[in-house]
């Protein structure tokens, strides 16, 4: 394999938090959350559905059954495989499945929303993952 092949493998099955984001409220693929019931309680991306990546095979035909629907999975951040062994799982079962990287960690560094028990929290943007609005003068 050489490093184009590589390259477009791997944007072939990952996709990052920014991307997700922008395919808006109503993405043409569904978001699946794969974290446990108390992580996702603590706050999850408003629109996607809870899939716990050990329940998959329990579930997963009833909660994702159109499998000609794109998946996107996410869990933690970059220190988790979670969404890495859910997306294998997926894909064993016949599913078209890509990887959130930067999981919701980085979608919360973003400044992006998180649906908690309080509703809709939004944190603002971490400076070391976000570009920050200019400053007038044009610096930042």
């Amino acid at each position: 394999m050489n490093a184009q092949d590589f390259f477009a493998a791997k944007l072939a099955f990952q996709t990052d938090v920014s991307d997700v984001h922008a395919a808006g409220d109503n993405p043409p693929f569904t978001l699946v959350d794969t974290r446990d019931l108390a992580s996702w309680r603590q706050g999850h991306i408003p629109y996607a559905i809870h899939l716990p990546g050990k329940t998959i095979p329990l579930h997963a035909a009833k909660k994702l059954p159109d499998k000609t629907r794109p998946v996107v999975v996410y869990c933690w951040g970059p220190g988790c495989d979670g969404a890495t062994k859910a997306a294998h799982e997926l894909a064993r079962r016949g599913y078209q499945v890509r990887e959130m990287i930067g999981g919701i960690e980085y979608w919360i560094r973003e400044g992006f929303p998180v649906t908690t028990a309080d509703g809709l929290v939004t944190r603002p943007a971490d400076p070391l993952t976000a570009p920050l609005a200019a400053t007038p003068g044009g610096s930042v």
